[in-house]
């Protein structure tokens, strides 16, 4: 340096290089984005070891959305470093998974893009987790690191006017977008009034979603009638996993007007599915034990002696499980896609899908089903292949009066549910099928239920796989009755109750009713 250069100048130079110094990699700016790493790594490991499933009720999901905000927020107040961004989501998500390895299912885990299924569950599981954590965390985030500017504890160089709007704005669509679907969580579920001609609520109707604690869990229930007085109807939906509140508003307000209608979320599904743990006691006898203890609230509710019982499909097993353990709770029993035997069901309908298949030339359906073999399968996707492929178990003239979203996913789409459960409701299926599924290996009813004590109504599509309608005739002909029926629906498959539901009503009325009421 000249030696006439300034003082001043020295004294900059000096300045400029303690500054550049101070940056360096040895600088403590590396341990702060450390610690931060550590906050958000203990923030996952704790959301994943209090919600190994992730947030599946409203509380549990705004708490998660808050409780990511302050962690982001935080984090980037002691980083005061824009990697932040890119660090806290991915250690975030990272100790996440690895605090839930020991829990097992459908949404956690391993990641499979492979097909439908595997996308699915990726959406509804991992998808929905992402959601309502990641936003919360970058957004925070972006706050602590503008506060950090403002306190002028940032550590980088001063950005361009155009960085900062550019970064404003999208921190604030990034806001916006956070506190909608925090609106969005906190929309409470409700089901419409029933009401008169000119809309005001119907003197003596009763229209209601409530908690009851059953098997000493809190299970839902949807409650609804013109006339509260009348016979008490308690629908069991298929699955096992399936929620049936939104079908049912779609497609069984006919029974309403004769009937009070309940819908039961069973244990693990739809607005139930925080029930699913501990899944070492979700059984099909529990859940038969869940069915009658059902059965209890609504007689003392109700006030009646006695209920009808409606089960579809995978609500068939508990429900005659039920008739035959406390038949004299029950005006009558009414089975739509009867099960008989599941594990040989699903043999002969995969069968029938490959046969199918083999016929129509379709090689890509036969490569996949042969590559499976025929079940049961450890792994839930072979179902998906084994039952749900053949498109002439779909393909059929329904009623009229069918609606198509009462089908899912789109049935949950409706007030019932709040956003969080919509958003749950597949992932609940697919968790509680998981677990009780491969335990109905034992079920025959040609050897277990020979005889059942009330009156029983069969209500079958036409349109149904052999592999159901072969085995329900069979244990239908050598069921010993009170009395039975087998009524069959021209224009309906597996649920005749949603393929025609006017029909299913007028059934229900002029037949079932009328004929055991007075009993």
């Amino acid at each position: 340096m000249d030696a006439t250069e300034p003082a001043d100048s020295r004294l900059g130079s000096s300045r400029a290089g303690e500054s550049r110094h101070s940056r360096s990699p040895q600088s403590p700016r590396a341990g702060r984005l450390a610690l931060a790493t550590g906050l958000a790594m203990a923030g996952g490991a704790f959301g994943g070891l209090l919600l190994p499933r992730g947030a599946v009720t409203t509380l549990q999901a705004v708490l998660t959305v808050i409780g990511c905000l302050l962690l982001g927020a935080y984090a980037a107040l002691v980083a005061r470093s824009r990697w932040v961004l890119l660090v806290l989501p991915l250690a975030f998500a990272a100790a996440y998974e690895t605090a839930r390895l020991p829990i097992t299912g459908p949404t956690v885990d391993g990641v499979r893009l492979d097909g439908i299924y595997g996308l699915l569950m990726f959406t509804v599981g991992r998808g929905i987790d992402g959601l309502v954590t990641l936003p919360a965390l970058l957004v925070g985030a972006g706050w602590g690191l503008m506060a950090s500017r403002r306190w002028r504890r940032f550590d980088a160089r001063p950005s361009s006017t155009g960085r900062v709007v550019g970064t404003r704005i999208i921190l604030g669509i990034g806001t916006v977008a956070v506190l909608a679907l925090l609106i969005g969580l906190v929309r409470p579920a409700s089901t419409e009034a029933i009401t008169d001609a000119s809309g005001a609520p119907m003197p003596g109707s009763i229209s209601e979603l409530t908690v009851a604690q059953i098997g000493g869990h809190d299970q839902h229930l949807m409650i609804r009638g013109h006339d509260r007085t009348n016979p008490v109807l308690l629908f069991l939906e298929g699955g096992p996993g399936g929620s049936a509140l939104g079908r049912m508003r779609r497609s069984g307000e006919p029974l309403e007007e004769h009937f009070v209608v309940v819908t039961w979320d069973q244990r693990g599904t739809g607005k139930s599915y925080a029930a699913l743990e501990p899944t070492d006691t979700l059984t099909v006898q529990s859940m038969t034990e869940d069915t009658l203890e059902v059965t209890d609230y609504l007689r003392e509710r109700f006030g009646q002696d006695r209920i009808y019982l409606v089960g579809s499909s995978w609500g068939s097993i508990i429900g005659v499980r039920a008739v035959q353990s406390r038949p004299e709770l029950f005006h009558a029993y009414v089975g739509t896609g009867q099960m008989v035997d599941p594990f040989e069901t699903d043999a002969l309908m995969y069968e029938e899908n490959l046969d199918q298949a083999r016929r129509t030339g379709d090689a890509t359906r036969v490569a996949r089903l042969e590559e499976w073999g025929p079940p049961p399968y450890e792994d839930p996707l072979g179902y998906t292949e084994a039952l749900t492929g053949n498109p002439e178990w779909f393909d059929f003239p329904h009623g009229e009066d069918f609606d198509p979203a009462s089908e899912y996913p789109l049935c949950f789409f409706a007030a019932e549910y709040t956003l969080i459960e919509q958003l749950r409701g597949m992932a609940a299926m697919a968790e509680t099928f998981a677990v009780l599924y491969p335990q109905l290996g034992h079920v025959d009813f040609r050897q277990d239920v020979r005889r059942l004590d009330v009156p029983i109504y069969m209500i079958q599509g036409a349109h149904e796989a052999e592999g159901r309608e072969v085995l329900a005739r069979e244990w239908f002909d050598m069921l010993d009755a009170e009395s039975k029926q087998w009524i069959e629906f021209d224009r309906s498959g597996h649920t005749p109750n949603y393929d025609e539901p006017g029909r299913f009503t007028d059934v229900m009325v002029d037949v079932v009713l009328a004929e055991t009421r007075g009993q």
